[in-house]
């Protein structure tokens, strides 16, 4: 027998199966940026102070089993048959345990002085978040006032338009009413003198005719 072929749905299935594990790593990337760009200086305060916390818990550490071990070498020095060496031991234990505290001191400054800066940065951060959104409103604001002054030229631009042709076309009915008036007086002014023109004409024709008339008259 040959090998068993694979089921096509269940390839099908696998295949779908690694698509949402793509997916869901992007929004994890958009996030690790995000942190990144809001506070560098907050994370890199923040990341100090872990150091010097850790730091300050190690050297607590060796002044705990310092002071232990003078505890013991105490115990042993009060001893009534405590020899030299155990004395000197008990001595060489108290010099270690100030030694170590010596080193715990800059240690704690140095945590308090990382704490201190922690706080600065975070302030800063917080101030620039502050003035950020401050600006956002302000540009949301100028945006908002260049809309309105848009609309507002506009409207002032369609009251003026019928306002001035209004107005215009009261003027052009004026101009056109008063040359109507004037056209009028010179057509009635030609008209009248072409009348008394033709008059004139018709006068000598009239007087022509005359005489022609006595001369029939005498003929009786």
């Amino acid at each position: 027998m040959g090998r068993p072929k694979k089921n096509p749905a269940t390839a099908k299935k696998a295949v779908a199966k690694k698509a949402p594990a793509k997916r869901g790593a992007k929004p994890a990337a958009k996030k690790a940026v995000i942190v990144a760009a809001v506070a560098p200086a907050v994370t890199k305060a923040l990341v100090a102070v872990e150091k010097a916390t850790k730091a300050v818990a190690a050297q607590l550490v060796k002044v705990d089993a310092a002071a232990k071990k003078q505890a013991a070498a105490k115990t042993k020095a009060n001893k009534p048959k405590a020899t030299a060496a155990v004395k000197r031991a008990a001595a060489s234990a108290g010099n270690k345990v100030r030694a170590e505290k010596a080193k715990l001191a800059p240690l704690k400054a140095k945590l308090r002085d990382a704490k201190v800066a922690l706080k600065v940065a975070e302030i800063a951060s917080k101030t620039a978040e502050t003035e950020a959104k401050a600006k956002a409103v302000v540009v949301e604001f100028e945006a908002s006032l260049q809309a309105k002054s848009e609309a507002d030229l506009k409207k002032a631009l369609a009251d003026f338009e019928q306002s001035w042709t209004k107005s215009r076309e009261r003027q052009i009915a004026a101009k056109v009413k008063s040359r109507t008036t004037k056209e009028t007086k010179k057509a009635k002014a030609a008209a009248k003198k072409l009348a008394a023109k033709a008059k004139a004409l018709a006068t000598p024709a009239k007087k022509a005719k005359k005489p022609a008339a006595k001369k029939a008259t005498v003929k009786k």
